[in-house]
């Protein structure tokens, strides 16, 4: 329970530092949530005969603690940033672990709403850590990095799943056991032999909301937004419309993760080379296509291949919102990265909340209807793209403002 300054660990071997400590969350956190997420399509639909409208049901009950990540703000009074996200990343693997013994919509929604307490609030801490341990200047690189660190930890998963699903006969209960233990282990690993490290700048303790914030709040509110929509039915669609079953299902994740491995230490560089602007608006373009493409698929016969090639491209795209976090980071009061951590998750959930199960109703009546909405979205944060300044900086948030030294509000 040493408190350490991040400063001063360059004496510590490299496996005890702040980097092999976020190198360690990033690994175990996919662990749990992408062996839930590659089995539940196929364990709704076949153990507990879910519809689209159950479906969104469940997605929007998993947004719930998004929406609440504000709340982080109150904890980390009395818990160190640290704590917090290992305790809570203990949370999502136990929940994980038993899903499959409440087989029934209340069972699912109630571990599925305790799992994403755990899989939220670590998130909004650990998105805080990252912009705090790391270097500005070494930001984008090092997060391309973790992102294929998680990537890498997610194929162990989906290989496990693919190779011996039909071969061992797994069930879903010895899986989702597997996955969530593994989790919780790392997480206690990690909670037992690191020292605590404390960042350069004390961190507010308080609700942060800056006008000269709103940009991030708003490329926020829309990226959670047209998040939904692909998680919740690109995966859906696959097992609804074209009958794939979970070795099928992961056979794809597979080879959108291996690709993702290769990728993403591409993409810190390339928001590195072209600046956050720049790479913002290429994504959010391609976005809009695959989206409308999307649409193609479901009512143009366009096929199966089609769709999985589709899947793995939306993957890549998502994978260059590492630009958000680096924006901010370049325009944020240092002091201000976890509070506003912790509004900028609740800001990106506002929308999870409702979206899953409206959409799910409408993809009853018109899933085509669905992807056009998520292409309108995509469209939108292309738009708010085009406002960031090629060098932002604070006080220079936006291409409206002036790069003069920043008010505190």
């Amino acid at each position: 329970m040493r408190i350490l300054p991040v400063s001063d660990t360059h004496h510590l071997p490299f496996w005890r530092r702040p980097i092999a400590l976020l190198l360690l969350m990033a690994i175990a956190m996919p662990i749990a949530l992408n062996t839930w997420f590659a089995l539940l399509n196929n364990f709704v639909v076949e153990v507990a005969a879910f519809d689209g409208a159950d479906i969104g049901l469940l997605h929007t009950v998993r947004e719930i603690p998004g929406f609440l990540a504000v709340g982080v703000i109150a904890i980390i009074i009395f818990v160190r940033e640290q704590i917090l996200g290992l305790v809570s990343l203990i949370l999502l693997g136990v929940a994980s672990a038993i899903t499959a013994q409440y087989p029934s919509l209340g069972g699912i929604l109630t571990l599925t709403m305790l799992s994403s307490i755990g899989f939220h609030y670590y998130e909004t801490v650990n998105q805080s850590l990252q912009l705090q341990w790391i270097p500005k200047d070494r930001a984008p690189q090092t997060l391309g990095w973790l992102i294929a660190a998680g990537s890498a930890a997610t194929f162990a998963v989906y290989l496990v799943i693919m190779v011996f699903w039909e071969a061992w006969s797994l069930t879903y209960n010895m899986v989702f056991m597997a996955g969530g233990l593994i989790t919780a282990a790392i997480a206690l690993f990690c909670m037992i032999f690191y020292p605590q490290f404390e960042g350069a700048t004390p961190q507010t303790k308080k609700m942060v909301l800056r006008k000269r914030y709103w940009l991030y709040y708003a490329l926020q509110f829309m990226a959670g937004a047209r998040r939904q929509i692909f998680m919740v039915f690109a995966g859906f669609m696959m097992v609804e419309k074209f009958g794939y079953e979970v070795h099928d299902l992961t056979a794809l994740f597979l080879v959108n993760l291996l690709i993702n491995m290769a990728v993403a230490p591409v993409l810190g560089r390339v928001v590195f080379k072209f600046g956050e602007r720049n790479t913002l608006m290429f994504e959010y373009t391609g976005l809009v296509a695959v989206f409308l493409a999307y649409g193609g698929v479901y009512y143009l016969g366009w096929g199966v291949a089609v769709a999985a090639f589709l899947y793995v491209v939306d993957h890549i795209f998502f994978g260059l919102a590492l630009a958000l976090k680096t924006y901010f980071q370049k325009i944020a009061d240092p002091a201000d990265i976890a509070p506003t951590a912790a509004v900028a998750f609740t800001i990106n959930h506002i929308a999870a909340v409702f979206l899953p199960v409206v959409l799910g109703l409408l993809w009853l009546v018109s899933p085509l209807l669905v992807f056009l909405i998520a292409a309108g979205m995509a469209g939108v944060s292309l738009i708010l793209a085009m406002l960031i300044p090629r060098n932002p900086e604070p006080g220079h948030e936006t291409v409206f403002s002036n790069a003069a030294p920043a008010p505190a509000e």
